[in-house]
């Protein structure tokens, strides 16, 4: 195992094991052994790099949500008007489902545990109200909320059916939302 002076990515390597071991045993077996040996760093390169668990729970989750928000920003950048908008948006729920299913487990389990230990609440909220930013580009504010909702909605659901619902019934979900009578 390489030295702190020779491993200049130690720490990203611990965030980037952390998020792995998450997707693959769920928050409850994050241990500070358990993420040096999936890092290949020494055990001491937690406490340096981290308070403890919970430090590196919220900066590994904060990575997390940073990569979902630039998969959002991905889709409605480029995008100028609400109907580009309403195909960019079913575009990334269609990538969101099919996407890594490390992805959809990593979500599921920061929205677990943020439901049940309130100091978690402030990242998914902060990770929420991004998401939204993004959204208010081409929406105001109340449909960017409902906007929000129905895109984490239509991913799970298109993730976990054993026969997901086509680009069609995504489209027409989002038009109900975004177009006014």
């Amino acid at each position: 195992m390489a030295t702190g002076r020779t491993d200049p990515q130690r720490r990203e390597r611990i965030l980037a094991a952390t998020l792995d071991h998450i997707a693959a045993e769920g928050v409850a077996g994050v241990s500070h052994r358990k993420i040096a040996a999936r890092a290949g760093v020494p055990l001491g390169s937690m406490t340096y790099h981290f308070t403890g668990i919970d430090d590196l729970l919220r900066e590994a989750f904060t990575r997390f949500a940073d990569h979902i928000v630039t998969v959002f920003d991905e889709h409605l950048g480029g995008v100028d008007d609400p109907e580009q908008a309403r195909e960019a948006l079913t575009s990334l729920v269609h990538a969101l489902s099919e996407g890594p299913r490390r992805d959809l487990v990593l979500t599921q389990e920061l929205y677990t545990l943020a439901a049940r230990r309130p100091e978690y609440r402030a990242l998914t909220q902060a990770w929420m109200a991004r998401s939204r930013h993004l959204l208010e580009r081409h929406f105001d504010p109340g449909t960017a909320r409902q906007l929000d909702a129905l895109i984490e909605g239509l991913t799970l659901h298109r993730a976990l059916d054993l026969e997901p619902h086509d680009r069609d019934l995504t489209n027409e979900a989002i038009r109900r939302i975004t177009t006014t009578a």
